[in-house]
C-alpha cells in the first residue's frame, strides 16, 4: 500500500532532519523540504484518480463544469496554502505561516464566490 511508503519517507525524513538540525541547521529544511515533495509525489497517483471520480461524480449531477472547477481550485489552494506554511513554521519564521494563511483564507473566500452565488440562485429559484 501507498500509505506505508508515505509512512516511512516521512520516518526518515523527520530523523534526517532532526540529526542534521544539530550539525547543519541550514541543510535540516532542505531535507524536509525534499521529503515532503516526495511524499506529494508519491500520492499524485492516487490524486488522479480522484479526478476521474470527480468527472463521474459532475456527469451524474448535470452540475456546470465552472463550479467543478471551482471547487477543486479552492482545494488545490487550502492544500498548497497549508503546505507553504508548514515549511515556513517549521523554518521557525511563524510570522510568515501566518501571512501565507492568512492570504489563503482571503483568496480561497474570494475564489467561493461564483460557488455562493449559484448557490443563492438555486435557493430563489426553490423559493416562491
Amino acid at each position: 500500500m501507498d500509505i506505508f511508503k508515505i509512512i516511512a519517507v516521512g520516518i526518515i525524513t523527520v530523523i534526517c532532519a532532526v540529526i542534521l538540525k544539530q550539525v547543519k541547521p541550514e541543510l535540516a529544511i532542505m531535507v524536509s523540504i525534499a521529503g515532503s515533495l516526495t511524499i506529494v509525489l508519491l500520492i499524485l497517483s492516487s490524486v488522479t484518480n480522484l479526478f476521474g471520480s470527480y468527472r463521474n461524480l459532475l456527469e451524474k449531477t448535470g452540475l456546470s463544469g465552472n463550479l467543478f472547477t471551482c471547487i477543486l481550485k479552492v482545494i488545490g489552494v487550502g492544500y498548497l496554502v497549508e503546505f507553504s506554511s508548514g515549511i515556513c513554521a517549521e523554518a521557525g519564521i511563524s510570522s510568515v505561516a501566518n501571512k501565507i494563511l492568512l492570504a489563503g483564507k482571503v483568496l480561497i473566500l474570494i475564489m467561493c464566490m461564483p460557488v455562493l452565488q449559484s448557490l443563492i440562485d438555486v435557493v430563489l429559484k426553490l423559493v416562491p
